[in-house]
């Protein structure tokens, strides 16, 4: 068995696989944990929701990104217990992991806020699970509107929260439904159906400089989506969103974007816990009391400096951590993170997207949508996934066409 110093990385997400990528000529053995067997781009989730790219084309093995690197070997299984004392990570698969030095980077999940409802009767969107359970949703409710006399709500669709994801949901599903099903079910009303996207501040994009927030709610409004801002969500029932004025809006489809909580493996730490059941790290990101436990991305917060939950602080993060595991088997001290702002992007649709990036420069219109473009390609792992969503994405923009909207077989 070896002796070599064990590092366990909880999460094969931005942070996750930075911190193993960082690491590769360190004297250290690598065990990645995850309950999937890929590694997902999580900002284009709503495209595979919108039918615009499949799930491979934002998926990509995890066994494939680390095929080359000698000291990394990859557990697929979900995490059932972390014992900090022991320094062992118990796995639904195989041996309990002991290790030396442990990261967290699991992620988030998704968050009601308690509000009754949402738990049953929304689809949250954070996983490729969720995506494809959204897309197929949204085809098999056209598919049983084609038999029935009376339509009513079906074929309207409600996005709770006003966030990126909530406005590319939003503006995804107006392009879906005016560009291909409005043609596909040419017997349906499908012109006459309902888009509302509802965010509980008073506006879209909050995190944003206010005029790119503004643009954002007027291009959905020009594309359609029925945007209402400033009233929080009081619950949901089946087929009903319930908001604080009292107003009930109908939809067959009802997408929760609102929020989220960090994953369940943030509480087996024991640890001290912040807003939202995210980790408390110190200044160089491991966790107060426990040198040898790190947490980045989403699932951590330092309550001196709390970071966006976007893939920059993640990214940064990881790179960041594996240079402290280096310092700390060297003998070194350890540094403090330093986070560098890249800006924030969201895209509308179709030649319309803001951008706000350092320095204070704003882009909006077809400049931040090209922008918007050529950012996720960057980003985007493995050629193979690049060529297919820039061939995916020049096919839609020529043909207003949407090629993964396929419904697998079921009994129903």
């Amino acid at each position: 068995m070896s002796t070599r110093h064990r590092v366990v990385v909880i999460g094969a997400g931005f942070g996750g696989l930075r911190v193993v990528r960082g690491l590769e000529d360190a004297d250290v053995d690598i065990v990645v944990v995850d309950a999937h067997n890929f590694h997902t781009f999580q900002p284009l989730l709503y495209q595979v929701a919108t039918a615009g790219l499949d799930t491979d084309d934002i998926a990509y093995p995890i066994r494939g990104i680390f095929r080359r690197q000698k000291n990394a070997t990859v557990r697929v299984a979900a995490v059932t217990a972390i014992d900090l004392e022991r320094r062992t990570v118990t796995t639904t698969r195989g041996e309990p992991l002991v290790f030396d030095t442990l990261v967290g980077a699991a992620g988030t999940v998704s968050h009601d806020f308690g509000i009754p409802g949402v738990t049953d009767h929304t689809l949250p969107l954070k996983s490729v699970a969720d995506a494809v359970t959204i897309r197929d949703h949204v085809l098999t409710t056209f598919e049983r509107a084609t038999f029935d006399d009376t339509v009513g709500h079906d074929l309207d669709v409600v996005v709770c929260g006003g966030g990126p994801t909530g406005v590319e949901m939003a503006g995804g599903l107006t392009e879906l439904y005016d560009r291909v099903l409005r043609k596909d079910y040419p017997s349906l009303p499908v012109a006459a159906a309902r888009i509302t996207l509802v965010e509980a501040v008073d506006q879209v994009l909050s995190t944003f400089d206010e005029s790119l927030g503004a643009r954002a709610e007027h291009t959905l409004r020009e594309r359609g989506v029925d945007v209402i801002t400033g009233v929080p969500i009081a619950g949901v029932d089946d087929g009903v969103v319930e908001l604080d004025d009292g107003r009930r809006i109908e939809a067959g489809t009802i997408v929760w974007a609102a929020g989220v909580r960090a994953a369940p493996v943030a509480e087996m730490l024991g640890v001290e816990l912040g807003k939202a059941g995210r980790i408390v790290v110190g200044g160089d990101l491991s966790v107060p009391g426990h040198p040898n436990v790190f947490a980045i991305g989403d699932i951590a917060v330092d309550p001196e400096r709390p970071l966006p939950q976007v893939a920059q602080p993640a990214i940064q993060g990881g790179k960041h951590v594996a240079r402290q595991i280096e310092r700390r088997l060297a003998g070194e001290r350890t540094e403090t993170f330093e986070y560098t702002d890249k800006g924030s992007m969201a895209t509308i649709g179709r030649n319309q997207a803001v951008a706000e990036l350092p320095g204070g420069l704003k882009l909006s219109g077809p400049i931040g949508w090209l922008a918007w473009l050529g950012l996720h390609l960057v980003y985007l792992m493995g050629f193979r996934n690049r060529l297919n969503v820039l061939v995916n994405w020049t096919w839609n923009y020529l043909t207003y066409d949407r090629a993964s909207r396929l419904l697998a077989p079921s009994d129903d």
